[in-house]
């Protein structure tokens, strides 16, 4: 399945599978962003992000964990 900025619950969900041991609560957003890029799946524009964005994809990987 591609994965685009606003795919936000199954970014969060590949993040956490990808980076098991991270706390998201304390990743950056810059980290985030490139580690979203990064994804085998994710195909869209890498400029195509913003702090909402990157906040919510946090804030649902931040769940995925709990």
């Amino acid at each position: 399945m591609d994965l685009k900025w606003t795919d936000v619950l199954d970014i969060a969900i590949e993040l956490d599978e990808a980076h098991p041991d991270v706390d998201p609560q304390y990743v950056r957003f810059t980290d985030l962003h490139a580690w979203v890029c990064a994804l085998e799946n994710f195909v869209d524009n890498p400029e195509g992000s913003n702090e909402k964005i990157l906040e919510a994809i946090q804030m649902n990987w931040i769940e995925e964990k709990d």
